[in-house]
């Protein structure tokens, strides 16, 4: 790896959405109606996410904290977090968006359960990833990677301190809540430090 790829940029740079679609010369109007649009369709995408269950060890893979990470990555750190707050939105409202709804109930109920600590680190991932990505950690492979594990820390930390506060810390709160998700984190990694590299430079040669 060259030094140049190493370096962690501090500087702030745009997001890959607004190099796709820029609302900086809109009028604000215009831009809050970009900015609504996309938070919509991401929000719409993280519920599509979570319901994609992939076969894997040691438990079946969702894709829903690989859409959190991406989008936020994408959208950058306040639309990203706006995007996740809409989607837990939409669950308090008692839609079926979540991976384990409805069988495992909906609403209020569904989320002050064992999943409510991972809910809210959802809005720290997408937010922590999207200011990575506004410093341009997202535009080569290794510093999206480390975006992408600090995201998932920021997913882990509060689901696990939930989840001993719930249930007591005599539980196997990390075989519970964290080692059987480990695997299939890191292929989400994996994958998403390909793909937003990728999708960099295809904008680049276009």
């Amino acid at each position: 790896m060259s030094s140049s790829a190493a370096r962690l940029p501090t500087a702030p740079a745009i997001t890959l959405i607004d190099a796709i679609w820029d609302g900086e010369g809109a009028s604000t109007q215009s831009r809050l109606a970009r900015n609504t649009l996309l938070a919509v369709a991401g929000s719409l995408l993280i519920w599509l996410c979570a319901k994609i269950q992939v076969p894997f060890y040691p438990v079946p893979m969702t894709m829903g904290t690989f859409a959190i990470l991406a989008i936020g990555a994408a959208f950058g750190s306040r639309l990203g977090a706006a995007t996740v707050l809409l989607y837990l939105a939409q669950g308090v409202a008692g839609l079926p968006v979540f991976a384990g709804t409805p069988e495992k109930g909906i609403g209020l109920a569904y989320m002050l359960g064992g999943t409510g600590g991972y809910l809210i680190g959802y809005v720290a991932a997408a937010y922590a990833t999207g200011w990575l990505a506004e410093r341009g950690w997202d535009r080569n492979a290794f510093l999206t990677a480390a975006a992408m594990l600090i995201g998932s820390v920021l997913i882990y930390a509060p689901g696990l301190l939930w989840l001993g506060t719930l249930f007591g810390w005599d539980k196997p709160i990390l075989a519970w809540g964290l080692t059987p998700f480990l695997i299939g984190d890191l292929v989400k990694l994996a994958l998403a430090a390909a793909l937003l590299p990728l999708a960099w430079k295809l904008l680049g040669r276009k």
